[in-house]
């Protein structure tokens, strides 16, 4: 992951930030690195109220996050809109459409994480 923590939640709020402009929804952020499985650092969650919301969304983060020198290593959904992964290593940001990440529910998944709530839907 990353050497520093500082520099990893900078890249957070960079994130949460690109969400927050468009209007994203019931934004939170899970601190995993205390959790024994985790995959990476930090996941930012986050609902979008359509197909063109969640790729308006993901479109955000993937340009707030070029500025500041970060490319994704992976990025999936987009075309979709429904659920879209954009994995930078030490942060993965989430954004759903309300029904999936109802039925995905990664906030139950990882229940052992610490939960930062940023926004209400």
């Amino acid at each position: 992951m990353r050497d520093t923590i500082v520099e990893t939640r900078t890249l957070c709020d960079t994130a949460i930030h690109a969400l927050e402009e468009i209007k994203g929804q019931d934004i939170v952020l899970m601190d995993l690195r205390e959790v024994e499985s985790a995959v990476s650092d930090y996941f930012v969650i986050c609902t979008g109220t359509s197909d063109r919301h969640v790729q308006s969304l993901a479109d955000s983060v993937l340009d707030e996050m070029k500025k500041v020198g970060e490319i994704p290593i992976s990025k999936e959904g987009i075309q979709h809109g429904e659920w879209v992964l954009i994995d930078y290593a030490s942060i993965v940001v989430h954004i759903f459409q309300r029904d999936h990440r109802d039925f995905y529910r990664l906030e139950a998944l990882w229940g052992d994480a610490e939960f930062t709530k940023i926004s209400e839907a």
